[in-house]
């Protein structure tokens, strides 16, 4: 039998504490080891017990959680659970985690607490048994001058050119990318390698619902290619990064040569919506031969089909291999259907997007 996941949480709210040991204490496969009110205190009983996975509070007294999980991703990564208030502040800091090695963000309101828990217990222990499979790796800690500077130059440097210029109007040939757990990671070390003028790229990420407006924002400054969280209706232009709402599925659709995003509310897709599989179908259907299709990182066995349907389209489809992967559920899913042309790491995918491109 496969041994339980040991569950910690670090919040500073009494009611959280309570409410998740309650909600966590008696399901199968899970094993709730306690919690602490901020990271000072729980620090102690992590050397005594160390668990599976943590779940984590961002704002708290003494240390906050953002600063914690760096320390800890430097020292003895854990997979780690955001747990963080749906305010722009709260998203805003739950990005910066996610960025330092979380795994994945469950949205908490600061109403209804109690309630909310209770009808997400599905989706809750769904984060956590995804976390448990993945493979956090060591992030040493950033020199807070030299990030500064890093960040300052970049944002210099960086040309500001989509939506001018002779490729506007010309015929796109798109490129779509699908993941989820470790996915926010995976996305910007490819984004960040890609030039000014690369060409249109839609993604779906699985993310919560006000969250991906800030992180479409937050991967547009640091990236050549301009990032947007996509709106109905969007064209697919050279340069442009469409990221799929939280919450609403994206579509491509083609019309006088031009692709455009089709945003929509729609029922959940493999427990999902937005869904990567609704991507990439509707680039199979409409985009054919001229695609570009990348599966990375993530757990389940979203975006398979939709990969198989590209490349029985005639599209170019790659799937990321299982080293660079967080978890690698939805790439081996997609290989085992025998729906990728190439299994490739996460480090050679801005490479292939500008082959493909370049091929075109």
């Amino acid at each position: 039998m496969t041994a339980p996941i040991k569950v910690f949480l670090i919040d500073d709210s009494a009611v959280m504490r309570q409410t998740m040991a309650y909600l966590l204490k008696d399901v199968q496969g899970i094993e709730w080891l306690g919690s602490a009110p901020n990271p000072l205190i729980a620090q102690r009983s992590l050397q005594q017990h160390r668990p599976d996975v943590l779940l984590l509070d961002i704002e708290m007294p003494g240390m906050d959680g953002l600063t914690f999980l760096r320390r800890q991703m430097a020292c003895d990564p854990i997979p780690t659970v955001i747990c963080s208030s749906l305010s722009q502040q709260g998203s805003k800091v739950a990005l910066e985690a996610l960025a330092s090695g979380a795994v994945s963000v469950v949205a908490k309101p600061r109403l209804g607490l109690k309630q909310f828990l209770e009808a997400s217990r599905t989706d809750m222990v769904q984060a956590l048994l995804e976390a448990s499979r993945s493979r956090p790796r060591l992030r040493p800690l950033p020199r807070a001058a030299e990030a500064r500077q890093a960040s300052e130059a970049h944002a210099e440097a960086r040309p500001r050119t989509a939506g001018t210029g002779l490729h506007t109007f010309a015929v796109n040939k798109p490129v779509v990318i699908g993941s989820s757990t470790g996915g926010t990671q995976a996305l910007e070390q490819i984004l960040c390698a890609l030039p000014s003028d690369a060409p249109g790229i839609a993604i779906t990420q699985h993310m919560p619902e006000k969250f991906t407006a800030m992180y479409a924002e937050r991967m547009n400054q640091s990236c050549a290619m301009n990032v947007r969280e996509a709106r109905d209706g969007d064209r697919l232009e050279r340069g442009l990064v469409l990221i799929a709402p939280g919450g609403r599925h994206l579509h491509l659709r083609k019309a006088a040569g031009q692709y455009f995003a089709v945003v929509s509310d729609g029922p959940a897709v493999n427990r999902h919506r937005p869904s990567v599989d609704v991507l990439f179908k509707s680039t199979a259907e409409c985009a054919g031969r001229d695609a570009l299709g990348l599966l990375l990182t993530g757990m389940g066995d979203d975006g398979a089909r939709g990969l198989k349907l590209m490349h029985e389209a005639g599209a170019r489809t790659i799937a990321q291999n299982e080293a660079s992967c967080v978890v690698f559920g939805m790439p081996h899913e997609a290989i085992k259907l025998g729906a990728a042309d190439e299994v490739l790491g996460l480090d050679q995918m801005a490479s292939a997007i500008l082959r493909f491109d370049a091929r075109g």
